[in-house]
């Protein structure tokens, strides 16, 4: 497994990380095992989680994906060989502090992460969104106490706007901490957004960034075809989740730019997975991209990555598949 830096941190990760938000609903136990299992044996040992996964359940089914995790690192005694990021602000319980990103909810969350993964410190902890009711003064303070007492390694942020990391690090510097190392956003050939302002600034600054999507939730598969409806436990049809990933890429200029991407892939004996995969980890400045799989097997692809080389004509057809997309306004928010 490739190695990279986040950033200019000192921190090496793998080039690919295990994203497990589907397990524990998407996929049972016995399946989230399995694949754990697999991603081990191909050195792909960074796996990412949060206190509010599995995707698409509610309240009362958070937390159980970080216990899936905790009771597979428990079974394999093998915590010292992983890398774990999980994150905190999603609401977790009924209560007014179960949510966002106050010194209470993070002093709360960071220890209920601890606990269900079974793990004295988590290595990468993440804000999970940009809390604007809460003065980013109360939160740095509060993360950069967990890295103090050795609960916390590195601190960073996911979904944050261009304005908002910066505005964070500029905070950082008066108070003299860290501050957020590393970034997760959304990122893959169909949505490029964060190219205009948030990863040039991440360049500059040596802030890591961590990928997620680069499948565009199994889109980029190529598996769907325009007309037919999403089809049953996929990220299409999943929970709560499943109106967030239809307007995001079921539409019908996604689809005809997924199957030029595919016919091209196909005349060069590529497989569109591996080539989207390796599309992003191409990218400047990305440090890592996080995958999924509901099946061991489906990991095949994802590692095939590695293998692929781009030519001219593949990189220009991505550039071209991009503009034939309408361009979109960028919620605020979950990004």
């Amino acid at each position: 497994m490739e190695t990279r830096k986040m950033g200019r941190h000192g921190l090496e990760v793998p080039a690919l990380c295990l994203g497990t938000m589907t397990f524990g609903l998407q996929v049972d136990e016995a399946g989230s095992r399995a694949i754990l299992d697999k991603a081990a044996d191909h050195g792909l040992t960074y796996l990412d989680t949060s206190d509010a996964y599995p995707v698409g359940g509610t309240t009362e089914s958070a937390g159980e994906t970080e216990e899936i995790l905790g009771r597979w690192m428990k079974d394999k005694r093998n915590r010292d060989d992983l890398l774990i990021t999980t994150k905190c602000f999603a609401p977790t319980g009924g209560g007014p502090n179960s949510w966002g990103l106050s010194r209470q909810r993070i002093l709360d969350a960071v220890e209920g992460s601890l606990r269900r993964l079974g793990t004295d410190h988590i290595d990468l902890y993440l804000a999970h969104m940009d809390d604007r009711m809460t003065p980013i003064e109360e939160s740095l303070r509060a993360f950069d106490d967990l890295v103090s007492a050795g609960k916390v390694r590195y601190v960073g942020c996911s979904n944050y706007a261009a304005w908002r990391v910066g505005e964070a690090m500029r905070i950082a510097d008066r108070l003299g901490i860290t501050g957020y190392m590393t970034i997760q956003t959304r990122y893959n050939l169909l949505y490029r957004e964060i190219e205009t302002e948030l990863l040039p600034l991440c360049r500059d600054q040596g802030m890591g960034v961590m990928v997620y999507n680069p499948l565009a939730g199994g889109f980029l598969s190529g598996k769907y075809a325009a007309g037919q409806a999403p089809q049953e436990g996929t990220r299409f049809t999943l929970g709560n989740a499943a109106p967030m990933y239809q307007e995001r890429y079921w539409q019908q200029a996604q689809f005809a730019a997924v199957a030029t991407l595919k016919n091209a892939v196909e005349e060069r004996d590529l497989d569109l997975v591996s080539v989207a995969v390796a599309w992003v980890l191409d990218r400047p400045g990305v440090s890592t991209a996080i995958i999924g799989a509901s099946r061991p097997d489906q990991l095949d692809a994802n590692l095939a990555a590695f293998d692929v080389e781009f030519d001219d004509a593949l990189r220009e057809i991505c550039e071209q598949v991009w503009w034939t997309l309408p361009r979109r306004p960028v919620s605020d928010g979950y990004r």
